[in-house]
């Protein structure tokens, strides 16, 4: 059964709204910071953390795009975005989905993207296993 989890961008969020090309331009500054601090311990740690390349299905570059494991220990991470009503408040969000499929480290690392995504957009977390992290600021 697939699991999603939700980066939601609720008030004090840095940004109200996501494009999936936004995504993706997050996902790489995410995959240059690793390959970075490889280079500083001297290993290769970009392929490590971040064992996937970014596909798009033909007539859904719009909707949503996913990540394609590169070896065996990983399968797919979907991504993608829209919006829903919180009570007056129309509520802008990125979904992740981990497919039927998808293996013990697709979902470790769905985790850290989607941790490193909320982090640094300062939004609402909603994890697969249904708890909240609120990495935004509240009163």
């Amino acid at each position: 059964m697939s699991q999603s989890a939700y980066i939601m961008f609720v008030e004090g969020s840095a940004v109200q709204q996501m494009s999936l090309d936004e995504v993706k331009e997050h996902l790489a500054r995410y995959q240059q910071q690793t390959s970075l601090t490889g280079e500083q311990l001297g290993w290769d740690y970009s392929e490590a953390a971040f064992p996937y390349t970014v596909e798009t299905k033909p007539g859904e570059e719009q909707r949503w795009f996913y990540l394609k494991g590169i070896n065996a220990l990983y399968y797919y991470i979907l991504f993608g975005v829209g919006s829903q009503s919180r009570g007056e408040r129309e509520i802008s969000y990125v979904q992740v989905v981990l497919p039927d499929g998808a293996t013990h480290g697709d979902k470790a690392k769905g985790n850290e993207l989607c941790k490193y995504l909320a982090k640094h957009l300062k939004a609402e977390l909603t994890m697969f296993n249904g708890r909240t992290i609120y990495y935004n600021p509240r009163k």
